[in-house]
C-alpha cells in the first residue's frame, strides 16, 4: 500500500507529469517570469470556467482578501462581519487594514458561518460581510445577499476553499463559488483542489469599474506604468505558477468528483458507527470536500486522532481554537463563552485524509481503524 498523506502532491504530479513538464519548460524558454502571456491566459480560462465576469490573479488568497477590502473603500473602524471558524488569514486582513472585526459562530453542522448569527451582528457600522466556503461546501449565499441588500453591505466571498463548487439557488439558476458577492477570493495554495506549487491567489468579480480597480491596486495602484491612481499593494501570480494552474484547471472537475467518490465511501463507511458525526451537505451547495471533516463525540478526537497516526494515518485538526482565543486577537474582548459552536467545533473536529489520487486499499485501510477503534472503545 501506497504511504498515506493528508494530500498525495507527488501522486498527482506523478499522473500529469508531461503537462507540467511542458508548461513549466515553455516558461523557462521564453523567461517571461513576470506577467507572461501564461497568466492572462489562466485568468482567461478560469473566468470561463466559473462564469465570472473578471478574474484578477495575485500572490496568495490573503492578498485577494486584502485588496477586495481595500477596493471596496471601506475605512477603519468600519465593521466586517466573519465566522470565528476559519483560518486565521480571512480576518487578519480586516485587522491589518484597521477595521473592526466582528466575529459569528458557525452552523454546528455544516461549519459555515450561521445566518442568523450575521443578522444578529449588524449594526449601523457594518459594511460587509466575508463568509467562509468551508471545507469545499458553501456558505447560505441566497440568504446572505439578501441580508446585504436590506442594509447596504458588501459580500467579499472567501471561496479558497472552494474553487467549483457550485451554488443552487431556489429559482433553479446555479452560480460558482466566488462569483455571488461583490467580490469572491480564492488561494491557489498546493494543498488546494486547485493549486500550484508555490503561492498563488485570484479575485472574481462581475463588476467592471471594480475589476478596474482591484488590478489596479495589486500592481502598485496604477493603470498606466509609474501613474499611480491609488495606493496599491505589489501582488502578482508569477507566470510558472499560472502555466501550472492552466494544466490543473483542465482536470479540475475530475478531481473533484474523485474528492467526493472518496467521500460517499467515508459517508456509507461510518454511516452505523454513532460516536461519529459526518459533515452535513446542504441542499444548496455541492460539496467538493477540500476536507472531510467529522466530529468525535464525547471527547474522544483526540485519543482517535493518536491511535491513527500510530497506524499510519494522518489527520489534521482544522481548528484546534477558536479565534477570539488567540493572543493576537485579544484585543477583540470577547469572553472566552462568547461562541459555543466554534469552541465545541474546535473540540471535535478531525479531518481525515482526502485528495483525488487515494487508492482503495488506503481507504479501507483508513475505515478500518478508524472503526476498531470506536470498537474498543
Amino acid at each position: 500500500m501506497r504511504e498515506i498523506q493528508m494530500v498525495d502532491l507527488k501522486a498527482q504530479y506523478e499522473k500529469l507529469r508531461t503537462e507540467i513538464d511542458a508548461a513549466i519548460k515553455s516558461v523557462l524558454t521564453s523567461t517571461a517570469f513576470i506577467k507572461g502571456p501564461e497568466v492572462k491566459f489562466f485568468e482567461e480560462e478560469l473566468q470561463k470556467y466559473l462564469n465570472a465576469g473578471h478574474v484578477i490573479s495575485c500572490a496568495n488568497g490573503t492578498d485577494a482578501l486584502q485588496i477586495a477590502m481595500m477596493a471596496l473603500g471601506l475605512n477603519p473602524g468600519d465593521e466586517v462581519i466573519t465566522t470565528n471558524f476559519t483560518f486565521v488569514s480571512t480576518v487578519e486582513v480586516v485587522a491589518l487594514l484597521g477595521l473592526k472585526l466582528v466575529l459569528v459562530d458557525p452552523d454546528p453542522c455544516n461549519y459555515n458561518i450561521s445566518i442568523e448569527g450575521i443578522r444578529k451582528a449588524i449594526s449601523p457600522r457594518t459594511k460587509a460581510i466575508v463568509p467562509v466556503h468551508l471545507f469545499g461546501q458553501c456558505a447560505d449565499m441566497e440568504s446572505i445577499m439578501t441580508l446585504a441588500k436590506k442594509h447596504g453591505l458588501f459580500v467579499i466571498e472567501d471561496a479558497a476553499q472552494a474553487t467549483g463548487t457550485d451554488y443552487f439557488f431556489s429559482d433553479g439558476t446555479s452560480k460558482k463559488a466566488g462569483t455571488i458577492g461583490d467580490i469572491g477570493t480564492t488561494s491557489f495554495f498546493p494543498s488546494k483542489n486547485l493549486a500550484c506549487y508555490g503561492d498563488g491567489g485570484a479575485m472574481f468579480t462581475n463588476d467592471d469599474l471594480l475589476a478596474k480597480k482591484l488590478k489596479s491596486i495589486a500592481n502598485h495602484g496604477q493603470k498606466v506604468k509609474y501613474h499611480h491612481d491609488y495606493i496599491g499593494v505589489n501582488s502578482r501570480l508569477d507566470t510558472i505558477q499560472a502555466a501550472i494552474l492552466s494544466v490543473k484547471l483542465k482536470h479540475l472537475s475530475q478531481f473533484n468528483s474523485a474528492r467526493r467518490s472518496v467521500a460517499d465511501f467515508y459517508d456509507k463507511a461510518f454511516a452505523g458507527c454513532s460516536p461519529v458525526i459526518l459533515p452535513e451537505r446542504v441542499s444548496y451547495s455541492s460539496h467538493i470536500f477540500h476536507q472531510y471533516t467529522i466530529r468525535v463525540k464525547d471527547g474522544k478526537r483526540d485519543a482517535l486522532k493518536s491511535f491513527l497516526e500510530s497506524k499510519g494515518i494522518p489527520t489534521i485538526i482544522y481548528y484546534p481554537g477558536p479565534l477570539h482565543f488567540q493572543e493576537a486577537y485579544r484585543f477583540l474582548g470577547y469572553r472566552e463563552d462568547d461562541f459555543p459552536v466554534t469552541t465545541a467545533l474546535c473540540k471535535e473536529v478531525l479531518s481525515l485524509p482526502m485528495h483525488p489520487d487515494m487508492e482503495q486499499d488506503q481507504l479501507d485501510y483508513i475505515v478500518l481503524n478508524v472503526l476498531r477503534f470506536f470498537k474498543k472503545q
